[in-house]
């Protein structure tokens, strides 16, 4: 069997390796349109929770991730200008640069003797021969647009706006700001990946960004005024830009996960939300699952194609249901930074998708539970027994 994966991000490089660990008779190629250095964004999150799946799959893949990132293990949350720290439990998340996220994959690719093409944009899916045709191509998938009737695709706009910046300074650890400025309502997430980065996500909602007449403004009033919003946070240091395009998040679904030899992974399947902080993780489960179905199925593309939506579709789903939760309550952010006191906030935002509820928050955050709950902001009935 032919394997022509289109993408090599980390799940594109991801997939490609597990395939020749373990399915050494499947001939594999990448196409991927950048050149192997070459990256935009800063660092990515990969949680203990993921990192754990991902290690069962490929330990040595996942080692050498683990031996290169920053972990932190708490949070801390501002709204109303008073900060409230959350611990997390176990070895808490963990961030990497994307660059060295990228070249430690590139390195087993090589090892393992994969062709990845690089710079080298896929032009025409119908010009690659391969029995099984993967799209790890992101968000504006060309696999996904070569067939979008087949897959059943969908795609909406949220209305809040955000980017992606750096800054050359590496906070004690993450964190989210939720602020009013001037009238505005504005949100900060940022978090260490290196001795000397962070990521910062600035977002706002939409009546902020039109009051401010943001539209009409350039790149760099728009970082200047964020530079203003979150001025105590950044202490003197200003926003990286690394096409830190402004934009509103496109909510991508697909009824099929497959059309006829092509197969969607990562965010060409379904966008997950950056709220949740684990998009790369979760492209890189997809490809978990498809390694192991075309491992399965060696012998027919079909059966493979199949096996992939029946082994992956119910935990993605409860993933992807996580993440439109979180966007939604997102979306709402005006309200409840105005309805909600500072320790009720937190306890909203602990609990907005639903997977984490108050039995979960006492097992998991005893301490945050507890400050919680003396701050009389946990719902009757669901306070400490």
């Amino acid at each position: 069997m032919n394997v022509d994966i289109v993408g090599g991000g980390p799940s594109g490089l991801f997939l490609a390796i597990l395939l020749a660990q373990n399915a050494p008779g499947v001939d594999i190629e990448v196409f991927e349109q950048n050149a192997p250095d070459a990256t935009f964004g800063f660092g990515v999150v990969l949680a203990d929770t993921g990192l754990a799946r991902l290690s069962d799959a490929a330990p040595e893949v996942c080692g050498d991730l683990v031996r290169a990132m920053k972990f932190s293990t708490q949070q801390t949350i501002v709204s109303a200008e008073t900060p409230i720290t959350v611990q997390r439990p176990g070895q808490g998340g963990g961030a990497i640069a994307r660059l060295r996220l990228l070249s430690i994959l590139q390195a087993h690719a090589r090892r393992l003797g994969i062709r990845v093409t690089w710079s080298s944009r896929v032009l025409n899916v119908e010009t690659l021969d391969g029995d099984i045709v993967v799209g790890a191509d992101g968000i504006n998938s060309l696999v996904r647009a070569s067939d979008e009737a087949g897959f059943g695709t969908t795609r909406r706009d949220l209305s809040n706006h955000f980017a992606w910046f750096g800054v050359q300074k590496a906070f004690a650890c993450p964190a989210l700001v939720f602020r009013r400025y001037e009238g505005g309502y504005f949100v900060a997430h940022y978090y260490p990946y290196s001795d000397g980065m962070s990521t910062f996500v600035a977002e706002c909602d939409d009546r902020t960004w039109r009051d401010f007449g943001l539209e009409h403004t350039s790149a760099d009033e728009r970082r200047a005024l964020f530079e203003r919003v979150f001025a105590p946070e950044l202490a003197g240091h200003g926003l990286v830009s690394n096409n830190s395009i402004w934009r509103q998040f496109p909510v991508i679904r697909n009824a099929n996960w497959f059309s006829g030899n092509r197969v969607l992974i990562g965010d060409a399947l379904a966008s997950a939300h950056f709220s949740i902080g684990s998009g790369t993780r979760i492209a890189m489960e997809d490809s978990i699952a498809l390694a192991q179905s075309i491992a399965a199925h060696a012998d027919d593309a079909g059966a493979a194609l199949r096996a992939y939506t029946g082994l992956r579709r119910e935990a993605k789903d409860r993933l992807i249901s996580a993440s439109e939760a979180s966007y939604e309550w997102y979306e709402q952010v005006r309200e409840w930074m105005d309805t909600y006191t500072p320790h009720e906030f937190v306890y909203q935002f602990m609990t907005r998708t639903g997977r984490v509820d108050a039995a979960r928050l006492r097992e998991q955050y005893p301490a945050l539970m507890r400050e919680l709950a003396s701050a009389g902001a946990v719902p009757a009935g669901e306070a400490m027994p």
